[in-house]
């Protein structure tokens, strides 16, 4: 356990999630967001609020969970941002999904203040990260890395490395590209089941117990045998990283037809009204269907 004041900046549900995990191990522990509101949970935590980014600059360790480019260099090199200051802290951690470019940019900016940077998205929904089920990949610096992994090791349960430039981003981008099409096989496929005479649930149940069956299929099979699409990753967030995936395979030359297909389809649903519902509200887009039993599940 460090014993000095870790910084962290932004406070929505993933990153409360993340910083709770620090201060349950005993951490001290300084947050910034900028909807003050949402950091008072981590106060009654433990956790010390301070009036903007630059207040944490003083910092050894800074994480940032935000969410986008834009979020991640306002905070970072905007005004009142972390390095805006004449402070610098010893190294920033960013847990934020953002693309490359931008986490680029933020990288160099914070190597030209003296400190270093370490790109570190993380897997997993914030009830993942409160179990301590979540991954994290990191790229930066190899000291910095060094220094920061007992952190990440607190923070999750798997913690692998990725190079010391953007290489996380593109794993995490990867991730989510597969993801998406792992929801949209879901929904299609319990779609055709359902048509043709089979219960939602017990469809799911049996592939749940397949070698096709995953940790992610049995947990998402309720919700999605309810059409119960209460958000754990939204369809806009689902058709944002879609977007940087696919405009990352564009720049390497990699044709990625069934991503694009997603992303695609994502766009429709979320033109929909569903964008702010769970990814696997993909399933709006299938045909609507009643069961044997005469429920109309409506939606896929």
């Amino acid at each position: 356990m460090t014993t000095a004041r870790i910084g962290w900046i932004g406070t929505g549900k993933m990153g409360t999630a993340l910083a709770s995990r620090l201060l349950d191990a005993g951490h001290p522990l300084a947050v910034w967001n900028r909807t003050p509101a949402k950091a008072e949970p981590l106060v009654e935590q433990g956790a010390e609020r301070v009036d903007k980014p630059s207040d944490l600059a003083g910092c050894p360790i800074v994480f940032t969970t935000v969410g986008g480019d834009k979020d991640l260099q306002d905070v970072i090199t905007g005004p009142g941002g972390l390095l805006a200051g004449d402070a610098r802290p010893g190294i920033v951690v960013d847990c934020s999904t953002v693309s490359a470019e931008a986490s680029a940019s933020v990288r160099q900016s914070v190597a030209d203040s003296g400190a270093a940077f370490l790109a570190a998205p993380v897997s997993g929904n914030p009830n993942v990260v409160a179990a301590g089920g979540a991954c994290i990949v990191a790229s930066g610096p190899a000291e910095a890395y060094g220094k920061v992994r007992p952190l990440l090791q607190e923070l999750a349960g798997t913690v692998v490395p990725a190079g010391e430039e953007e290489g996380a981003r593109l794993v995490k981008l990867c991730h989510n590209l597969y993801l998406g099409i792992m929801a949209q096989a879901l929904v299609e496929v319990t779609s055709l089941a359902e048509h043709g005479g089979v219960r939602r649930e017990d469809f799911l149940e049996f592939l749940g117990g397949t070698v096709l069956g995953s940790g992610w299929i049995r947990a998402r099979a309720a919700s999605l045998a309810a059409n119960d699409f209460t958000p754990t990753f939204t369809l806009d967030m689902l058709r944002k990283d879609l977007s940087l995936g696919t405009g990352a395979a564009r720049e390497l030359g990699v044709p990625l037809p069934l991503a694009g297909a997603v992303e695609q389809l994502a766009a429709i649903a979320a033109g929909q009204g569903h964008g702010d519902e769970d990814m696997l509200a993909l399933a709006a887009l299938q045909p609507p269907t009643t069961t044997t039993e005469g429920a109309d599940h409506g939606r896929a």
